[in-house]
């Protein structure tokens, strides 16, 4: 999905689901290696796709309600 017309020259891959969400306070770890609230995550899944995308140029965008949501959105130059 390219946002924004001609103008952006960004393309934005954002998924949404309607999950738990994320609490308020684990915000600003989402992209340290090894941070997880999962009993069966590694922490690396985020840390790695942000050092990638940031490797492009682009970037990660997240807005979570707790009980409600999250919408991760990659952002990457044209």
């Amino acid at each position: 999905m390219i946002e924004g017309g001609a103008q952006s020259r960004e393309a934005v891959l954002a998924v949404e689901d309607t999950g738990k969400g994320i609490k308020k306070e684990h915000f600003d770890k989402l992209f340290i290696p090894f941070f997880t609230t999962s009993p069966s995550g590694t922490g690396l899944g985020l840390s790695i796709s942000h050092k990638i995308i940031e490797a492009h140029r682009g970037r990660i965008e997240i807005v979570s309600e707790e009980e409600r949501f999250t919408r991760v959105s990659v952002i990457l130059p044209l």
